[in-house]
């Protein structure tokens, strides 16, 4: 059986699923349950000075029959008292003292962050995460991304935490900037352990069009929330990556945004990510989706004769370059697999409207050949297919369009070869 326990910047857990810092982790109650269902590790629900939150709270948005594809929250941090939270810590570590408790915190003063954390550890929290993250509310109020958003104040109160903590420390790090890799640098320069990313992302979820106010509706008011679910799963891998791939990085990351599955946990570890963190996916099934993740993880790990996470964690990062220093001369065109076709024509609709106009209903001439009955299958002109993969995409049949290498007689060659060495690109396609 493959290993599946992790140790996120000296964080052990058994397996590296945790329950991200949310709704689902704001208890003892159900972070026992979620440990019991199969969850290796949860960080509570950002500690902080107690707030009064708003009643609705959340909002969902539907992504072509996908129900809460996208999900957005209003909600702030923990809304019960200091004292009652850190008992459910303590009794919940006692319990469990193999899976991770990571306690998430958001004060102002250094004062405050030097008194939770102690009380955070007393109450025997295996790590830390500062919440660095939110997008509305606190960072009206001087914290959560307004610190994120500021390299040098990241800096700063990570070094505070650092110097008080006897526990790892990890900094959650907001996507609502334009590049993460500074303020994972920041994070570094200030001692964190390693960091986690992303946080929900600014944004409003819908407006309703009969009443003229935005979702999820507080009275006759709402406000921006933070947006997370299956949609940011792509912003948060690349995020990822971009601090995985830097040489100056080099710390763990704890990867969170949009996973759903197996497969989705396994592209943040091959992206760089030692242990994943969900939340909206729990929201939206329970706490038992981490048994279908565990048992998808440990037959990929087989499959691929992974022994351990560490084996995994970051292979796909030599893969990822920049743009200029992609082989213009390897050349794919599409295939269509005349048996599985079931003649809709999306591929069609799509490559004339959307794409380079060289997938037709029928080859030039071959009307008469149509029969009656059967599908039409599209014929591909490859001599302007481009192998842009929108057929591939809009197709409803997996497996139906491929698209495959072809030999052209070209040698590898990028845009910066060509530009600095002079170095010869393949005739351009789809020009007409």
């Amino acid at each position: 059986m493959p290993d599946l326990s992790t140790n996120c910047a000296g964080i052990r857990s058994p397996n590296p699923f945790w329950l991200a810092s949310a709704p689902p982790a704001n208890s003892g109650a159900q972070i026992q349950r979620a440990f019991d269902a199969g969850w290796g590790g949860a960080v509570w629900k950002t500690l902080g000075q107690p707030i009064q939150n708003v009643s609705s709270r959340f909002g969902g948005t539907t992504i072509r029959g996908v129900q809460a594809a996208g999900f957005n929250n209003i909600e702030l941090i923990t809304d019960r008292s200091l004292e009652t939270n850190f008992r459910e810590i303590y009794d919940t570590k006692k319990k469990y003292p193999k899976h991770a408790v990571v306690v998430s915190l958001m004060v102002e003063t250094r004062d405050e962050w030097r008194d939770i954390i102690k009380r955070s550890i007393d109450a025997g929290a295996d790590g830390l995460e500062l919440n660095f993250g939110c997008p509305h509310g606190m960072c009206e109020r001087g914290m959560g991304s307004a610190v994120g958003q500021e390299p040098r104040v990241n800096q700063e109160i990570t070094s505070w935490a650092v110097e008080y903590s006897t526990v790892p420390v990890l900094v959650k790090l907001t996507p609502n900037v334009s590049d993460i890799v500074p303020h994972g640098l920041a994070a570094k320069r200030g001692g964190a352990h390693g960091v986690s990313l992303i946080n929900t992302i600014k944004s409003i979820i819908s407006v309703d069009v009969d009443n003229f106010v935005l979702e999820p509706r507080v009275g006759s008011r709402s406000t921006n929330g933070g947006y997370c679910g299956a949609a940011v799963k792509p912003i948060a891998l690349h995020m990822v990556a971009s601090l995985a791939r830097h040489k100056d990085f080099g710390i763990p990351i704890s990867g969170i945004g949009g996973i759903s599955n197996w497969r989705d946990a396994v592209e943040f570890m091959l992206l760089g990510s030692s242990s994943v963190q969900v939340c909206t996916e729990v929201m939206l099934r329970g706490y038992r989706v981490v048994g279908d993740m565990i048992e998808g993880l440990e037959e990929y790990m087989r499959t691929h004769g992974f022994e351990t996470l560490d084996q995994l964690i970051g292979k796909a990062i030599p893969s990822y370059s920049e743009w200029g220093d992609l082989d213009l001369n390897y050349e794919t065109v599409a295939k269509i697999d005349a048996k599985s076709c079931i003649g809709c024509q999306a591929c069609v609709v799509a490559c004339m409207d959307g794409a380079h106009q060289c997938i037709f209903p029928q080859k030039p001439g071959d009307e008469a050949h149509v029969v009656e009955g059967k599908p039409r299958v599209p014929w591909i002109d490859e001599s302007e297919c481009v192998g842009c993969n929108l057929c591939k995409i809009v197709c409803p049949v997996p497996g139906c369009i491929d698209m495959v290498a072809v030999e052209n007689g070209f040698k590898p060659a990028t845009w910066n070869q060509h530009v600095h060495e002079g170095a010869q690109l393949r005739p351009k396609k789809g020009a007409h």
